[in-house]
């Protein structure tokens, strides 16, 4: 026995989607139109979602180099010479 079942109203959604094909034009598409330009494209969205962190970005960057190269002192070494504790 095989496990598809009869259909008993003749009835085929892939028929009826292959029978209709593609619509000539989408008479939402000039509503819709709005969502995809201007301000609220994908980048102009999350543009502003994070404000300041770039700036916050080089800052850090500032910092970590000015902290390895003038508040590093020889005692920080963790070498083999340096045993005691």
């Amino acid at each position: 026995m095989s496990t598809h079942k009869a259909n008993l109203t003749g009835f085929s959604p892939r028929k009826l989607a292959a029978a209709a094909g593609q619509p000539a034009k989408d008479p939402w598409a000039r509503n819709e139109a709005w969502r995809y330009s201007g301000p609220f494209t994908r980048g102009n969205r999350f543009r502003g979602a994070f404000p300041g962190f770039g700036i916050a970005v080089v800052a850090f960057a500032g910092y970590m180099v000015y902290e390895q190269v003038f508040l590093t002192s020889a005692h920080d070494t963790h070498g083999a010479a340096a045993e005691h504790h």
